[in-house]
Order: structure tokens, then sequence, then C-alpha cells
């Protein structure tokens, strides 16, 4: 089974074989967190992502990571919070599902999570936890093999959240 790991900081400056980025459908530079990825990844990174063309909500999509200290950089975009009754718990699982399932495949050992659609989308933020470590806990269970999950937060009130969760079980 791999560490599961929390770590609250810049995901940007994380040494991984992938980082995880929380895009937008276009694939292209935004804020938060895909902003971030883009600005210290260099352009080549939007200009890989423009030959991808659009990733669906729940989807995901790999790229190198250029100038990021992360080899491989897995872009799936997180569903906008309607209230829970369009099917957002499942689109987030699929997030982490997804991402996973490309990491298996393209052989990485270790990848770092930001707190997918927990910013501008506006999904709840421990709903958005207990899904992501359902997804990773699910993704264990099925004997697929990573040396190490990371969650990077981006603040102290995610990180409390994660760090009760994760404690708890």
């Amino acid at each position: 089974m791999s560490d599961i790991i929390l770590i609250k900081g810049d995901i940007t400056k994380l040494k991984l074989d992938c980082i995880v980025n929380a895009a937008n459908e276009q694939l292209m530079p935004g804020g938060g967190v895909c902003g971030a990825i883009h600005q210290a990844a260099g352009p080549e990174l939007a200009q890989e992502c423009r030959k991808i063309g659009n990733c669906g909500v729940g989807e995901a999509r790999i790229t190198k990571g250029y100038k990021l200290k992360a080899k491989h950089v897995i872009h799936t975009v997180g569903p906008v919070w309607h209230g829970g009754d369009h099917f957002e718990d499942q689109y987030l699982f699929n997030c982490y599902k997804k991402s996973l399932l490309l990491s298996t495949h393209h052989s990485i050992d270790t990848i770092a999570f930001p707190n997918i659609s927990t910013g501008i989308f506006g999904y709840p933020r421990e709903l958005a936890a207990e899904t992501a470590v359902k997804a990773v806990k699910s993704h264990q269970r099925s004997g697929r093999k990573l040396k190490e999950v990371t969650f990077c937060c981006f603040d102290e009130e995610n990180f409390q959240i994660y760090d009760t969760l994760l404690n708890n079980e």
C-alpha cells in the first residue's frame, strides 16, 4: 500500500514524479493552482496543453513537467459546486480516480494532489477532502502500486481538514 503524506505548501515546488493540476476545461493557464503551475512550468506547458485540446469535467490528461521539479503534470477538471445535486461528488471522485489510473499507466511512483474544486469552483472543503481520501484509498485497495500519494494543501484550513480525516481512519 502506498504512503499517504499530508503537507501544507506550494505544489509547484515538489520534486515528485507527478503533480496534479486543478485545471479548466481548456487546459489553459487560469487562476489559483492552475495559474501557479503554468507559470512555474513555463510556456511550453501551455503549448502542449493547446495540442491536447479540451478535457471534460472528471477527466484527466498528462503532460511533461517542463521547468517544474515534477517530471509530469496530470491535468484534471473538477466540478463546479451547484449544491450537490448535479453529480458533483462522482465527478470529483473521477478526477482522482482517472488521475491515479493515468499515473499507473505512465509508471509514476509519486504523485501530489492539490485541493481540487475548493477554490473558485466552490466545492465545500470537507466534502472535497472526504472524496479525495476515499478515491485514493479505493485505488490502493485495487492493488495498483504507487509509492507515495501526497495531499498538498495551500492553506491551514484545508490542512486541518485532511489531517483530521487521515488520522481518524
